[in-house]
């Protein structure tokens, strides 16, 4: 039997759009597979697209009360039994550091004991290798981004998606997941992380405008703050730099609301500083509340405007929301603004589905409010769930 190491290793040597068929072949060869698939979650988070040559694919698969759904949903391998061609489907999550790519799926012929362990945790390990091929492969073939589209991205959508890091990322101390929408017509709203040994920073963006004019604001921005936290800056200089960054670019006449936060994560102290920014709204023992921030000049609005952090402390097994305007101020067909009373509703409906499935279900409530009808304005909801650092890590 091939070890995993072998079947990274040849996904690793393969061409970038040929890796899935690479490990198709293994599977086939080492476990006779009937069928192998591979399934990437489109950018809506609502189906699950097959992987093939544009347009000869399979039709999508709802994330919703299907198979391959149950897997994505809970992360975990979801098996189905069919006795009458004695085959079981594996249906195997994939994912990166908690950022939720897909599913894969492999049939199997399998006898009266059903499907031997030592071959289910092989399975997992070839997920788990072509999760990581598939964001490394990103970066040299269209096929991948390509099957994640269930309906064509407008170029301002196409260059926010680009700005991403994910949509969820998970480490011991925290779990975080964001979603946009219009998912295939954003422009405006954005959202950024990174992570250290000991820091985490945040920011959630809504630059000002429509279309092409708000992506580039926001690429702008996105941009600035990075190159600024990459040179080792504290929050307040990022935001000073970002600030003169689009200052320099517009002269005051286009501006973008950001929150910048670093969780300093051994000990769940959070810097934060709001530069009318998307409100805070934190969930604590089961008691939904917004956190009142100073707010400060949007970013590029005057020229050397200086930026002063806030702090406040996040306790193990506090939520926090992070929700743009676009949430707030979604009209239903007659005209209603989404209430503050509907989104508390909201957050405490989703209290027990995982920080990356949170986004998700809010949003697709605000979207039963909102009709079906075009939006006036994108929306972002981000939600990270503070676990804090194990006893044994912050000992050392």
């Amino acid at each position: 039997m091939d070890r995993p190491g072998a079947i990274e290793r040849s996904l690793r040597e393969a061409a970038p759009h040929e890796i899935f068929d690479v490990l198709r072949s293994v599977l086939e060869r080492r476990h006779h597979a009937e069928a192998v698939e591979l399934l990437m979650v489109d950018y809506a988070m609502t189906q699950l697209q097959p992987v093939g040559i544009l347009p000869h694919t399979r039709p999508a698969v709802s994330v919703h009360e299907t198979a391959p759904g149950r897997a994505f949903g809970a992360q975990e391998p979801y098996c189905v039994y069919d006795d009458t061609t004695s085959t079981v489907t594996v249906h195997l999550p994939l994912s990166v550091r908690g950022d939720r790519l897909g599913v894969l799926s492999v049939t199997l012929r399998v006898g009266e004991d059903g499907l031997a362990k030592y071959v289910l945790e092989e399975l997992q390990q070839c997920a788990a290798g072509l999760a990581h091929e598939v964001v490394v492969a990103e970066r040299d073939t269209d096929l991948f981004l390509q099957a994640r589209r269930a309906e064509r991205l407008t170029l301002a959508a196409e260059m926010q998606w680009q700005l991403l890091p994910g949509r969820s990322c998970t480490r011991p101390e925290y779990s975080l997941g964001a979603q946009l929408e219009p998912a295939y017509a954003i422009f405006g709203d954005s959202f950024d992380w990174s992570a250290s040994a000991d820091d985490l920073f945040v920011t959630v963006s809504n630059g000002m405008g429509e279309g092409i004019d708000a992506a580039l604001l926001t690429n702008l921005a996105v941009n600035a703050l990075r190159n600024a936290r990459r040179a080792g800056l504290g929050l307040s200089d990022q935001a000073y730099l970002a600030d003169q960054a689009i200052y320099g670019q517009y002269g005051g006449s286009r501006f973008t609301s950001t929150l910048l936060l670093r969780f300093h994560l051994p000990t769940g102290d959070v810097e934060i500083i709001d530069a009318g920014s998307p409100r805070v709204w934190r969930v604590r023992a089961g008691v939904v509340e917004a956190i009142e921030l100073e707010a400060q000049m949007p970013l590029g609005m005057f020229e050397d405007t200086d930026y002063v952090p806030q702090h406040f402390g996040v306790e193990p097994g506090d939520r926090l929301l992070f929700i743009s305007d676009g949430v707030y101020d979604a009209l239903s067909p007659g005209g209603e603004k989404y209430s503050l009373r509907a989104l508390a509703r909201s957050i405490a409906a989703t209290r027990l589905l995982p920080a990356p499935q949170v986004p998700r279900a809010m949003l697709q409530e605000l979207l039963g409010h909102r009709g079906s009808g075009p939006a006036a304005d994108d929306s972002l909801v981000m939600c990270l769930d503070w676990h804090g650092r194990p006893a044994a890590d912050r000992a050392r």
